[in-house]
């Protein structure tokens, strides 16, 4: 019994901290054809905001719709986003579904309530929001960001960007990561337990 609720525990573990990739030999050819920036992600990117929109913290997160880690990541947020305004970023990268959904939340009336249902329906294996067929302009965008990711040089989702709220250094994380290591990284109070 213990040693399946450690197996288990390990697997758990392991899954927050990786991420999906692309793993097409295109992809693991490319390099960064752009340096990593903020200011660029801020002017070409296009997402919606969780969290304080008001705050001078910007974190933003490249997701695709179909990731089982970007889903933990989602949740693994969740209790810092008094802390700063996460910009959530959908990408193309998996499969299919993964820009019509991304479209699809970008088109909502309330994308983070979208986004809560969709993640709702992915844990239950329900395939996550159904797409929208009035949603080719956020297509178009789902599509620039997902160039925008690559060309940095990022190979694998969730990618998180922002600055360390101390230090002001640039930090970046391929891979989800549970709520203190996420707070750690951008230099955010962990969340009392």
């Amino acid at each position: 019994m213990t040693i399946k609720f450690l197996s288990a525990a390990l697997l758990a573990a392991s899954l927050l901290i990786s991420g999906c990739n692309d793993s097409s030999p295109a992809a693991s050819a490319k390099a960064a054809s752009v340096p990593v920036s903020v200011a660029a992600i801020a002017a070409d990117a296009t997402g919606f905001v969780v969290g304080a929109p008001m705050s001078a913290r910007t974190v933003y997160v490249f997701f695709d719709s179909q990731c089982p880690h970007c889903s933990a990541l989602w949740y693994a947020a969740k209790p810092l986003k008094s802390q700063a305004k996460f910009v959530w970023i959908p990408v193309g990268i998996l499969n299919g579904a993964s820009t019509s959904q991304g479209a699809a939340l970008l088109a909502a009336a309330d994308p983070a309530a979208a986004m809560d249902e969709h993640e709702a329906s992915m844990m239950s294996k329900g395939g996550g929001i159904s797409a929208r067929s009035d949603t080719d302009a956020q297509k178009a965008a789902v599509a620039k960001n997902t160039a925008l990711l690559t060309s940095f040089g990022f190979a694998s989702i969730p990618t998180i960007v922002g600055t360390h709220a101390r230090t002001g250094a640039l930090v970046t994380q391929e891979g989800a990561m549970p709520t203190e290591a996420l707070a750690n990284l951008l230099g955010l109070q962990v969340p009392a337990k």
